[in-house]
């Protein structure tokens, strides 16, 4: 593209831009004949008119024209350049020779009739003497002749260095305070964490301690009974009850202890069934009254139209008859105890982490007692703990209450004054189904009840000495009993049957399987099934300590389960088993 125009000369070459300040002054004393551009004189109007526009700007701007790209700037693009050697005239890919091949091609696009628009172009130029890192946002805009040609651009360039630095130090401090936040947090997370361990160390430390402490004095009773037994019966003496008396009491206590532990830990077996909380609360009458004493006065109130509930009605009795002792125990020179049964509607305001959204039933017990402070009420359900002097209680009865409300999928609360008294309002679910109310049972003779001998139990058990007491109590109330030490041997015996007299005529089925589930090698629930195939009228009864999930599902027992706790004793064992063989089906 040649420089020279077919255009008639101005008078003055440099009229065209007027003033142009310092820059202009330069321009108008600059030797164009040295360059591809010639005399200003004879520049193309589209040329001057551009140069005009680019000196009289205050927006630092660049005139880049021809295929030789002269440069002409203005006074406020100088210090764009630095000291960078003059760019006046000379061609722009020599200005920009250290990063040509950056802006380059964005020029190229320019020439070809596009123009750009790049916000924080980031590059490394030398205009003080050194690689220096700058940013710029600029705007390549292609100029046309009076032909529509395209013959050179206009660079409108803001460098944006300044800004760029700050965002970026500002994003820095940002990820710095970002990552010194993370880094708190998980420090604050940690010692949340051990002050939870530390927190839950203690509760443990006090736990085992309260354990200790309680199982120890209740073994003492029961080794020291026993070993006053043998010295006696060892001289021929027979006057032995007392002993015999005070080693079942300490072992019943141990037994209590540890279905207490377990309820606590929300491990106890549940056997729930539909109930009337009014008739059960009414019908614990005499046992409250025997249980409280003449001082205290007892008062029922019972809601009409109450809802039923689905709980275990032993475990409820238990949680009740706690409560009321506890309350006793708040008032030592007497007062008024009140039962209170209602409904209740949570809804979702009223929820929290402790009680769903829904219907409950609730069991108040309010006692006119001495009260407790805000940091006992806290602490009320924690296991040993307990404000009653040495010797007065164990401090397990409020955490199996709390225990067995949670299993249960309810809540207990207290409230509390002092010198006023405490509430403690125990809220299990609204039974929902349609069965019926079970009838409160009578008290059970079954203890009396003995066994036949064509009543054939197979014993299951693989601690030796937990298996002969089993067998030989049974032997004792009647039944014919025979025993295995794990599932293989006790399938084997029903595979073979059971003999009970002369010939083929005298062989038996077993009529009754009572198995441990906790069993090496096969489970008690796998025996049973195993044995159910053999065996359809099988009766099942089993026996354990703790069963996990084997026959307990969400801490409830599953339909058609029987079950009998351990420890247990002959009475226990003997009810049991009455009801097991005695049931239909």
């Amino acid at each position: 593209m040649s420089s020279q125009s077919s255009q008639p000369p101005i008078e003055d070459g440099a009229a065209f831009w007027e003033d142009g300040g310092e820059m202009g002054e330069r321009l108008r004393a600059h030797d164009w004949s040295v360059t591809p551009l010639g005399d200003p004189r004879h520049w193309p109007p589209s040329l001057r008119t551009t140069v005009s526009i680019v000196m009289n700007s205050r927006i630092p701007s660049a005139v880049v024209w021809g295929p030789s790209l002269v440069t002409i700037y203005n006074d406020a693009f100088r210090p764009i350049l630095g000291s960078k050697p003059e760019a006046l005239g000379r061609s722009f890919r020599e200005v920009w020779a250290e990063v040509w091949h950056l802006i380059g091609p964005i020029a190229e696009r320019a020439f070809a009739g596009e123009a750009t628009f790049i916000e924080d172009f980031p590059l490394v130029i030398n205009r003080h003497g050194m690689p220096e890192p700058v940013w710029f946002t600029f705007c390549y805009s292609p100029v046309r002749d009076e032909t529509g040609a395209v013959v050179g651009m206009i660079d409108t360039v803001i460098e944006t260095t300044e800004s760029v630095r700050a965002r970026n130090a500002v994003a820095a401090m940002n990820a710095h305070l970002e990552a010194e936040v993370a880094h708190r947090t998980r420090d604050l997370v940690a010692a949340q964490a051990a002050l939870r361990q530390s927190q839950k160390m203690e509760a443990i430390g006090q736990l085992a301690g309260g354990i200790a402490h309680d199982f120890n004095n209740m073994l003492a009773v029961v080794i020291s009974g026993l070993n006053l037994l043998q010295r006696r019966l060892a001289r021929g003496d027979t006057n032995v009850g007392v002993y015999i008396e005070g080693a079942m009491d300490g072992a019943t206590r141990a037994a209590t202890l540890t279905q207490r532990l377990l309820a606590f830990s929300r491990q106890q077996p549940l056997a729930p069934e539909v109930i009337d909380a009014n008739r059960l609360v009414r019908g614990m009458t005499d046992l409250l009254t025997r249980t409280l004493g003449e001082t205290i006065a007892i008062d029922f109130v019972t809601a009409d139209g109450l809802w039923t509930i689905h709980a275990d009605r032993n475990q409820l009795e238990n949680v009740l008859l706690n409560m009321a002792v506890n309350a006793r125990d708040a008032m030592p020179d007497g007062g008024r105890l009140t039962i209170e049964t209602a409904n209740l509607e949570v809804d979702a305001a009223s929820a929290d982490e402790m009680m769903a959204p829904g219907p409950y039933v609730t069991i108040a017990v309010t006692d006119t007692g001495t009260g407790m402070p805000p940091e006992v009420v806290a602490r009320a359900f924690e296991p040993f703990f307990t404000t009653k002097s040495v010797g007065k209680g164990t401090g397990l009865g409020l955490s199996q209450a709390f225990g067995f409300a949670r299993q249960s999928g309810g809540h207990i609360r207290v409230t509390s004054e002092v010198g006023v008294g405490s509430t403690f309002r125990l809220c299990l679910p609204r039974f929902h189904g349609n069965a019926e109310p079970a009838a409160t049972p009578s008290p059970s003779l079954a203890a009396t009840l003995a066994g036949r001998p064509q009543e054939i139990v197979l014993v299951v058990e693989d601690e030796d000495r937990v298996r002969a007491f089993t067998v030989e109590a049974l032997r004792e109330l009647g039944y014919t009993v025979i025993h295995a030490a794990d599932g293989a041997e006790a399938l084997r015996i029903i595979d073979g049957g059971v003999f009970v007299g002369d010939g083929p005529a005298g062989r038996q089925d077993v009529t009754l399987l009572l198995t441990d589930i906790v069993m090496p090698g096969m489970t008690g629930r796998q025996l049973a099934d195993a044995a159910l195939e053999r065996l359809p009228d099988l009766k099942v009864l089993y026996t354990t300590g703790y069963s996990g999930d084997a026959v307990i599902h969400n801490g409830v027992l599953d339909p058609g389960t029987n079950l009998l706790a351990k420890p247990f004793g002959i009475d226990h064992l003997a009810e049991t088993v009455r009801g097991v063989l005695d049931a239909p089906g």
